[in-house]
């Protein structure tokens, strides 16, 4: 007995089943440019899987803003097709089985507060740093929606006249970058060179902590987490935290008043966390 988990993604959805903790069976397949194209793919991964395991129910990650109270998916995002329906009830139909539905960012940051890296916190912040900047606000190991499901949106934060998203996310400082000296590198190139005295790529690296720092200071002061953990490409780098602490050190000094140091950890899970999450909120009844 077992659940299949799927993560819907822009370009492949990935899936696996999933029991007992632990992720089985795995496989990916490109993610159809039609609904009609994506039912068929999705069933195709049911027989799939259900040769190997029997099925108890589905549990899918995917972009957008999920509302669990009509099963509907809001918002925009590289699928255009999943949004403004009753989709929870089209997968259900579909499948004959009990399906959940979540948010991406809010699955990663199951996986986590169930199994992983913030699994012994009741409330903690979840930082997702890639091409913008997402997250997922989390109390009493719940996720928190939000009166309009914008929840742990952090990309939207206002770091002085930019957004945190265009400032603290790597992809955006490479192109900024490379626009500037008519390059062509990555983020993690822009680091080195920032490591290696170019003083415009640190300049931008030093944007990047800063922001974030603020970031998380201000979140600190704002909900009172136990810990912030961050996910994303970014922190598989070795130098993550020790910037991110400085930075904050930085923030903290400035303000006489405040006795907190935001607690900051990375993620356990990486190209898994989506799927396990996803089957932590099915298991936790929010289906």
């Amino acid at each position: 007995m077992a659940l299949l988990t799927i993560d819907v993604g822009g370009t492949t959805i990935k899936y696996a089943s999933f029991d007992k903790g632990k992720l089985a069976h795995k496989g990916t397949k490109d993610t159809p440019a039609t609904l009609e194209a994506f039912y068929q793919t999705f069933t195709a991964i049911k027989d799939e899987i259900s040769k190997q395991v029997e099925l108890t129910g589905i549990a899918i990650s995917c972009p957008g803003a999920v509302s669990k109270t009509d099963g509907v998916i809001y918002g925009a995002s590289a699928i255009p097709y999943i949004h403004h329906f009753p989709i929870k009830t089209a997968f259900e139909d579909l499948f004959g089985l009990p399906v959940s539905v979540e948010n991406d960012a809010n699955c990663a940051a199951l996986a986590e507060v169930s199994y992983g890296a913030g699994k012994d916190y009741q409330d903690l912040l979840f930082f997702v740093i890639g091409t913008g900047i997402g997250g997922a606000v989390v109390l009493d190991k719940k996720i928190r929606h939000g009166a309009h499901l914008m929840g742990g949106e952090f990309g939207f934060m206002l770091m002085k006249d930019k957004t945190l998203s265009t400032n603290s996310s790597p992809v955006r400082m490479a192109k900024d970058y490379n626009e500037t000296h008519g390059t062509d590198f990555n983020g993690q190139e822009v680091f080195a060179l920032a490591e290696k005295g170019d003083k415009d790529a640190q300049e931008r690296v030093d944007t990047l902590f800063d922001s974030l720092a603020r970031a998380i200071f201000n979140l600190q002061y704002a909900l009172d987490p136990e810990i912030v953990l961050i996910g994303g490409g970014i922190s598989q780098a070795d130098f993550l935290i020790p910037k991110l602490q400085a930075a904050l050190q930085v923030v903290y000094d400035k303000v006489e008043i405040a006795t907190i140091m935001p607690k900051i950890a990375v993620c356990e899970f990486q190209n898994d966390a989506n799927l396990i999450g996803a089957a932590a909120d099915f298991l936790a009844g929010n289906n």
